[in-house]
């Protein structure tokens, strides 16, 4: 192997470390000070916060009494309560109303719940902001950018131009443009009536979803290939191809065999790649998944309109649907592989996460916020499983002991968090195996 190759390995590998790092970091540290500052409104101490683990690098002790300090290993962090045996606030001794073991039950439960619910509030911060960055499609529908485009399509649209109709169907919203895709005859070249200075025109223009390759999926037949943001596909196994959704039919039918693709970017010209499709479960309309081949790209509108505030009120409507839709794919895929319905292959470790985080740091500093507001959303979802060791575990424990008056015996409580600890493991043991070996 070329010591170029042995740089690039390298190179790769610390920065998809350092952009976990950093991930993680935020989401721990948000996680955690939920923990902390509901337990102070709640009356209970904590005796130390800390970001990350190991040996202290620095430390300082405020006016409450709490050490916050910074660890050496940024791989996570924790907060110890006055009274805690140790960091996961399993044992210790029972002892005024300050400690965790000493405070009202309700203290307990809210405590343990504030972690998660600030995931998701920092989930919603994000995407909300995100929303309220990008904006929303302006109407009438304006065409704010004319990217390059292959030789295939012809293209007649200028900016500035207002969008009247395509193929004969109105569109003069972007939501419109979204539902009149479907309905569109599958041509390279359509006519676009548009309002030019004015003055309405019919053009020639390309069909909308085009096969611009405008995402590369992380550990995909696409990444390994080579295929980055801004590829055009225009042929499959000799089949030329202009719209995504023939992509989509060809992949699809394709059963994993080797596919040879003939490549068109607007910086480096034309080339040909080879891949194989990769079995993966996606959520299906009516619910539940489907199987499918994917190559591992994302298309998009090849129309770039201008853009306005999607106003305060809607970029929060729009973080609070997109944390539900979260919550909502990651119960549903916990259920259906429990019960086998969909591979274990779904699982990933903090392997794929540092992978995933490290490919949208590379596409731009959105997209790596973006990334930090789903993970932090899945890290509260998995903390309130009612597992042991997590925090919904500690729930359970607490809703046990407001309904019976009295907390769960130590040898109980012993054995529960052994076995939640165990399923914790190998979970972590299948996502990290998935992630080495590429599994499918």
């Amino acid at each position: 192997m070329l010591i170029e190759q042995y740089i690039q390995i390298f190179g790769n590998f610390w920065y998809a470390v350092a952009a976990f790092a950093v991930a993680i970091s935020v989401i721990v540290a948000v996680h955690e000070y939920g923990h902390y500052i509901v337990g102070r409104w709640c009356g209970i101490n904590a005796d130390v916060f800390s970001l990350g683990f190991g040996p202290t690098l620095i430390s300082r002790v405020d006016r409450h009494g709490t050490r916050w300090q910074l660890a050496a290993i940024p791989l996570g962090g924790y907060v110890k309560f006055k009274g805690d045996a140790n960091a996961s606030s399993v044992g210790g001794t029972e002892g005024g109303r300050d400690t965790m073991l000493g405070a009202p039950v309700w203290a307990r439960a809210l405590t343990v719940l504030a972690g998660p619910v600030f995931n998701f509030i920092l989930s919603i911060v994000i995407f909300a902001g995100i929303a309220l960055y990008v904006g929303v499609a302006r109407d009438p529908l304006t065409i704010k950018e004319v990217p390059p485009l292959p030789p295939v399509y012809q293209q007649e649209l200028l900016v500035g131009d207002v969008l009247v109709s395509i193929g004969g169907l109105p569109v003069e919203t972007g939501e419109k443009l979204s539902d009149a895709i479907d309905q569109l005859p599958l041509e390279p070249v359509l006519d676009y009536v548009v309002l030019r200075n004015g003055v309405q025109t019919t053009v020639k223009g390309p069909f909308p979803q085009t096969t611009e390759v405008v995402a590369v999926t992380p550990k995909s037949a696409a990444e390994e290939a080579g295929l980055v943001e801004g590829d055009y596909i225009t042929a499959i196994n000799g089949s030329p191809t202009f719209a995504f959704s023939q992509m989509i039919e060809i992949v699809s039918g394709s059963g994993g065999a080797p596919l040879l693709l003939d490549v068109w970017n607007a910086e480096t010209g034309d080339r040909q790649v080879t891949l194989a499709a990769q079995r993966r479960d996606l959520p299906a309309e009516g619910g539940g998944f489907e199987t499918r081949w994917l190559m591992g790209v994302s298309g998009g509108i090849s129309i770039v309109p201008e853009t306005e505030s999607i106003g305060v009120i809607g970029a929060l409507q729009s973080g609070i649907s997109r944390l539900w839709m979260v919550l909502t794919l990651s119960l549903s895929s916990l259920y259906h592989m429990a019960f086998g319905w969909i591979s274990l292959c779904n699982l990933s470790s903090p392997v794929g996460i540092a992978q995933a985080a490290a490919a949208a740091a590379s596409a731009g500093l959105m997209d790596f916020i973006g990334i930090i507001g789903f993970i932090s959303a899945a890290v509260g979802f998995l903390n309130l499983l009612p597992i042991p060791v997590l925090d919904g575990g500690h729930l359970v424990f607490h809703a046990y002991e407001a309904v019976t008056r009295k907390r769960p015996s130590d040898g109980a409580l012993r054995l529960l968090i052994g076995v939640g600890l165990a399923l914790i493991l190998s979970m972590l043991a299948v996502g990290l195996l998935n992630d080495i070996f590429l599994c499918y």
